[in-house]
């Protein structure tokens, strides 16, 4: 069927407009329109229900590889998006077509009926018409923000909850501390439904255990019930009450990957409810993908700009916790000139992301965000890297500050943002 990318973008558009806030975490109006819809979240394939600050999608594409290994057919919902709107809803693996999508959020939008609603209300509303008129074995379903009042959180009885490791982020909407913070992201937790529960600190998993007695959660925790370990450098040891498997290195790089592994598996091994093999889990490991997660673009146009010998590296990490699990890794590799090339949004912590990078970062160049997202600024940005004794520079354009590297060869990592992310995956060719 022909396809007509235009249509699709004009209809985003409109839905923006229907709601003068970005974010307003409320159930109501997304209730409402689920109603006039004929309720498909009441219709959806079996669900595991992700929420967290980190490691939520990488969690999620852990997950989608193993089942698929195993030959189940498996639907996600992700976001943000980084180039196309498309990508936040995957039906059996594959990005919904353009048709499909304009239906939906065509009916949608009538069913709505010009009442308030925020844009991710509807579309969330959207993906799940769409995931309801599809069969599926599994459905992983991502939180947009926070977990109790998130749109996604209308479901009454998930297969699974998850819950990846717990960060300041988004402060002004869930709270200026992990405590409240975990407090938002314990929402989704449902009476007598298990609970899988990464790598926390202790302020907030002593919340989440206190929710789950609440409403008699049954938890199986990181560290406690279950343990995921590095084994040498080909691979990864996981263990809990049903044993322990040798498994081959994740896919997706960098050692904080062990632990969501660890978690996508403590998940679907949860009660053997899907009944996965070893060999479903080691492959589905080692074949996870998830773009714009210190992802090294080899074959990039962008190389054209660099010099010879330079790695280029991309991560749309962008809180402290990010800064600290990049700083880890890159650490832990051969030791080479490091440039971070960085733009953040203005509501971001530069300071505690970019804290634990001073200690490998042997520069920053700091740009601003492309296009209309508000940014930090780079002004500040600089100010801030430099306030950590990292030497920092000030340009216009990625493209201008990949062509100011020089020296010895070196890795350039670029982040600080999905937007940033978005901005550089739509130049490189898949």
């Amino acid at each position: 069927m022909p396809q007509n990318p235009q249509q699709t973008d004009a209809i985003l558009e409109r839905l923006t407009e229907l709601h003068p806030k970005l974010i307003d975490l409320r159930l109501e109006r997304i209730e409402r329109l689920l109603a006039a819809l004929g309720n498909p979240e009441r219709h959806l394939p079996p669900v595991v229900h992700v929420a967290g600050t980190n490691g939520k999608g990488s969690t999620i594409s852990f997950m989608r590889a193993i089942a698929e290994a195993a030959g189940l057919t498996v639907h996600t919902y992700t976001s943000p998006h980084l180039v196309r709107f498309h990508e936040r809803i995957k039906l059996n693996g594959k990005t919904i077509e353009e048709h499909r999508l304009l239906q939906i959020l065509e009916e949608c939008e009538v069913a709505n009926e010009g009442a308030p609603i925020t844009f991710f209300e509807i579309t969330t509303a959207a993906a799940f018409v769409a995931y309801a008129r599809n069969p599926a074995d599994l459905l992983l379903l991502e939180t947009g923000l926070g977990g109790r009042f998130d749109s996604t959180n209308v479901l009454e009885a998930p297969a699974v909850t998850v819950i990846t490791p717990i960060s300041l982020d988004h402060t002004e909407y869930l709270g200026e501390t992990v405590e409240k913070i975990a407090f938002e992201k314990a929402g989704i937790l449902k009476p007598g439904v298990p609970a899988i529960i990464g790598p926390q600190q202790p302020a907030a998993l002593a919340v989440i255990e206190r929710r789950s007695k609440e409403i008699d959660v049954p938890l199986t925790i990181s560290g406690i019930d279950w343990l995921a370990r590095p084994e040498r450098a080909d691979g990864m040891v996981y263990r809990d009450d049903q044993g322990e498997m040798v498994l081959p290195v994740p896919g997706l790089l960098g050692v904080h990957q062990i632990d969501n592994a660890g978690t996508a598996i403590a998940a679907l091994r949860n009660r053997n409810w899907l009944g996965f093999s070893f060999e479903d889990f080691a492959a589905g490991i080692s074949m996870a993908h998830w773009p714009g997660r210190l992802q090294r673009l080899e074959n990039s146009p962008l190389a054209k700009l660099t010099p010879p010998g330079w790695e280029i590296w991309l991560d749309g990490g962008h809180n402290p916790a990010a800064g600290e699990v990049l700083a880890t890794t890159f650490a832990g590799w051969t030791k080479k000139p490091c440039v971070l090339v960085c733009a953040m949004q203005e509501n971001k912590d530069a300071a505690g992301f970019l804290a634990p990078l001073a200690q490998t970062a042997d520069r920053l160049i700091a740009i601003d965000l492309p296009g209309d997202t508000p940014d930090i600024g780079s002004a500040v940005l600089a100010d801030t890297a430099c306030a950590f004794g990292i030497d920092a520079e000030i340009v216009s354009t990625l493209d201008n500050a990949l062509g100011r590297l020089s020296g010895a060869p070196g890795r350039v990592l670029i982040c600080g943002s999905l937007y940033l992310a978005g901005h550089v995956l739509a130049r490189h060719p898949a």
